[in-house]
């Protein structure tokens, strides 16, 4: 089962914060009245030590005292908000799951996405409030793949509105012009032989990567309007926009901008030497 952790986290800010401000508005100024009013009755309490000034300090506190899931929400509030605007509006970690992206990000790699790149959305249900800038081919992006709604996946923008995209003996074609590709290495690994090549989608070369060993599947396709088509960099082991079809604008999540700790698990001593920025 996927936690919804935004939607629990919006839920966790407004009770909190709704409890405080229910608390602050009716029941602490009827808890300081009642207080008052018992301190009027017996002005002396504070400075007579007779047993009848103990039982009035004992009322009073008790009066007075807030109610334990006021003090939590009172508490914890101030810290789930700024959890929730830092996480909802500007900047939001991620683990990678799997090999889709290698070799640009490895397993276990922990990543920083903006979330105010490609505009402002309102937490949950996703509505953009504010445009801000567009994808750009060659933009590591972080979004709702439209088979799987609830779930975030991670890959390259590859097509934008608009282009045709072509994949042809294992090279992309962007509105018929071949994707500048450099050839850097041939890995093997296990029974594939991985070829690894420096390629400039946009303005920023990347690592990629495919299976000398495996046939590719040609096609050719034009970009939904309002759709974007997505690829892995781990090009033969990676379910993306050709398994699954274009993303739609409203399920865009951010921009992954920065890897910022690498963790394989949790027995293991996590490193920072992958620190840096995702290109």
């Amino acid at each position: 089962m996927t936690i919804d952790f935004p939607l629990i986290l919006v839920v966790l800010v407004f009770g909190s914060g709704g409890i405080w401000l229910v608390d602050a508005l009716f029941m602490a100024p009827r808890r300081r009245s009642a207080r008052e009013a018992l301190q009027l009755e017996y002005p002396g309490w504070s400075r007579d030590g007779s047993k009848d000034a103990a039982a009035y300090q004992a009322k009073v506190r008790a009066t007075a005292a807030e109610p334990t899931l006021v003090e939590y929400s009172r508490s914890f509030f101030p810290v789930l908000f700024v959890v929730f605007v830092l996480r909802s509006f500007l900047v939001e970690p991620f683990q990678i799951p799997s090999s889709s992206m290698v070799p640009t990000l490895e397993v276990g790699d922990y990543i920083l996405v903006n979330k105010f790149t490609y505009g402002i959305r309102l937490p949950v249900v996703r509505t953009k409030v504010l445009d801000i800038n567009e994808p750009r081919r060659g933009d590591v992006m972080v979004f709702f793949p439209p088979h799987m709604n609830d779930t975030y996946y991670i890959k390259r923008v590859v097509g934008l509105p608009g282009d045709t995209v072509s994949y042809r003996d294992k090279r992309l074609f962007v509105n018929g012009e071949p994707v500048p590709t450099e050839p850097l290495a041939v890995v093997p690994q296990g029974q594939a032989r991985m070829e690894i090549a420096t390629e400039t989608l946009g303005d920023q070369p990347h690592l990629m990567q495919d299976d000398r060993m495996r046939p590719g599947r040609d096609f050719t396709l034009v970009v939904e309007q309002g759709h974007y088509f997505m690829m892995g960099d781990n090009r033969d082991n990676s379910s993306d926009s050709r398994v699954w079809g274009q993303v739609p604008e409203r399920d865009i999540v951010g921009k992954a901008f920065a890897i910022w700790m690498h963790w394989d698990s949790l027995f293991s001593i996590p490193s920072f030497s992958r620190a840096g920025a995702i290109k």
